[in-house]
Order: structure tokens, then C-alpha cells, then sequence
């Protein structure tokens, strides 16, 4: 199969994934919903209102997954990868605002409590709601983590935050039924506001690390170096090692040196194996070689991002 058919195969998995999460958000929403007009209660509500942040993220995934299943063009010929990050980085933002309103209701319940009513049905609701969140958060997190999409993996991880947060507004509200004491309701909404406040940022972090060029996690570097070893062990030496991440995408560059009477055919020969070795370790990854003499010291006056003023004479 080509790389374009496995892209577009890839891009089809995603995007049922969506729609799942898009239908389940609906139908969150609508028993959440009910169950908060039910009750009256503000901890429901903050439940709902995440629901409708879900719906919300989920819009922004099914757009950003389009856009970034888009192969490289003359305008982006590194391709629309990291499109992705700004899936994540925006849910990270809708998630602040809607705690932020869950924040002031629950204030506003705290200082003017309000009695619960029908909290029984109310919160049979809500745990059917849940138990469809906790099903999706799954799936999502699972084909999120096959497919290195960090989209479906925000996704994931907000619904199963959603998740624990439904759980504790059940047992709070709960709670107050059979305590009586109403002001725990409005102080559950904002336990379960500081908690989505918490998820928003790590959402937003993520994504801005991913736009910085955050290099391969450690371990992925790891697995590069053992590569290198291997041609190590027949006098191949390498410097400049930098990889970073494109969502799904890896990004690897490298300067290679051979000793300097090797032919063009042998040195590009071996530039060609070990770029096919590194892609061999990843799903996507996209690598750069750079052929060097070994024996030239201007070989080594571009180590760095920013390389030194240095020439030869041809």
C-alpha cells in the first residue's frame, strides 16, 4: 500500500473516532441535561456543562483531523502534522472557560443554597450518561495511542476526566439527599471545577510543547542510538543527532561521516540504509542525512543548530 493510502486509511479511523465522540457528547448532553433540570442541582449542571465542552472539542478534532490529514503542498511541504496541536491546545482553553462558569453558578449557589428535588432519577441519569463517557474514553484513548494522534488522546483524556468527575458529583449529590446539607452541592461544583481547570492545563501545555519542537521521548531516542550502534560497530560515526515531533509524525536529522576515499555510490548507499533503519522504528518519520569525511575538521564546524563560519578551498 502506498504512504498517501495508509494516510487516508489512517485519517478514516480518526474521524469515525469523531463521530462517535460527537454522537456521545449529544447524547451526554441531553440526559445530563435532564437530569440537572431535575434536580436543580449545580454540581449536575457543571457536569453537563462539560458535556457540552466535549461537544464543542469534538467539532475542533473533526476539523483539525481533516485539515491535518491534508498531504505537504508548496505552502506547508512539511506537511499539516501539527495541526493536531492546536485540536488539543483549543479543548485545553474551552475546558478553562466552562470551569470558569461552573465556577461563578457554584459560588452563586453557595451563597444562595437551593433545596434538591427528584435526586433518585436525577442521578440515574447521569450514571447512564457516564457509563456512555467512560465506554467512548476508552476507545478514544486506545486508537488515539495506535494511531500517535494526540487529538483522539485529548479527547480521551477529557472524557475520562469527565468520567471521575461525574462520579463524584453522583456521590456528593448523593450526599446531600441524605445529609441535607445543601451548600455541599455548590462546593462539589467547585472541587469539579478545579479539576477541570487542572486537565485544561495540562491540554494546553502539551500542545505548546509539540509547536516548540519538543524532541522524541527518551526512550524513542533510545531506539535511534541502538540503530547507531550498529553501523558504529563498522567505523561509521555520527554527530548532530536532533529529532522532534509532528503529532504522529517524526521528524529525525543527522550528519554522517565515512572516511573521505569512500565513493559517492558507497557513502549514499549507506546514508539510504540507515534512513531506512530509522523509519523502520516509527509509523511516519521523515529523516534527513547529511553526508560527511570523517577526516575534514570542517566536518565538524556544524555540530550545532547555528554552525560556525567555516570553509574549504575547492
Amino acid at each position: 500500500m502506498t504512504a498517501h493510502g495508509e494516510t487516508s486509511q489512517r485519517q478514516g479511523r480518526l474521524l469515525r473516532m469523531i463521530y462517535l465522540a460527537i454522537a456521545a457528547a449529544l447524547f451526554t448532553i441531553a440526559l445530563k441535561g435532564a437530569a440537572w433540570l431535575i434536580t436543580g442541582s449545580v454540581g449536575l449542571l457543571a457536569d453537563a456543562a462539560e458535556s457540552l465542552v466535549n461537544l464543542a472539542a469534538a467539532f475542533v478534532a473533526l476539523i483539525v483531523v481533516r485539515w491535518a490529514g491534508q498531504p505537504a503542498d508548496e505552502d506547508h511541504a512539511y506537511g499539516h502534522d501539527k495541526a493536531d496541536y492546536l485540536s488539543a491546545g483549543a479543548e485545553g482553553t474551552m475546558i478553562i472557560v466552562a470551569a470558569i462558569v461552573i465556577g461563578v453558578s457554584a459560588v452563586e449557589r453557595l451563597i444562595n443554597p437551593v433545596a434538591l428535588e427528584s435526586v433518585g432519577i436525577g442521578l440515574a441519569i447521569t450514571g447512564v450518561a457516564t457509563v456512555i463517557n467512560l465506554v467512548v474514553a476508552r476507545m478514544l484513548m486506545r486508537v488515539g495511542r495506535a494511531e500517535t494522534s494526540l487529538t483522539l488522546q485529548a479527547d480521551g483524556r477529557h472524557l475520562m476526566t469527565d468520567v471521575i468527575t461525574s462520579v463524584g458529583v453522583i456521590l456528593g449529590v448523593a450526599l446531600v439527599a441524605i445529609t441535607g446539607i445543601e451548600r455541599l452541592d455548590p462546593i462539589i461544583a467547585l472541587i469539579v471545577a478545579v479539576n477541570i481547570v487542572a486537565t485544561g492545563f495540562i491540554l494546553v501545555r502539551g500542545a505548546l510543547s509539540g509547536l516548540l519542537d519538543r524532541a522524541l521521548e527518551p526512550e524513542e531516542i533510545d531506539q535511534i542510538e541502538h540503530v547507531l550502534d550498529r553501523y558504529r560497530a563498522q567505523g561509521i560515526s555520527f554527530h548532530a543527532l536532533r529529532t522532534r515531533r509532528a503529532a504522529h509524525r517524526a521528524f529525525i536529522s543527522l550528519h554522517v561521516l565515512v572516511p573521505g576515499d569512500w565513493s559517492v555510490q558507497r557513502g549514499h548507499d549507506v546514508a539510504e540504509a540507515i534512513e531506512h533503519d530509522m523509519r523502520e522504528l516509527f509509523d511516519t518519520a521523515t529523516v534527513f542525512t547529511h553526508l560527511e569525511p570523517i577526516e575534514d575538521p570542517v566536518s565538524f564546524a556544524d555540530t550545532e543548530l547555528d554552525r560556525e563560519d567555516a570553509t574549504t578551498h575547492l
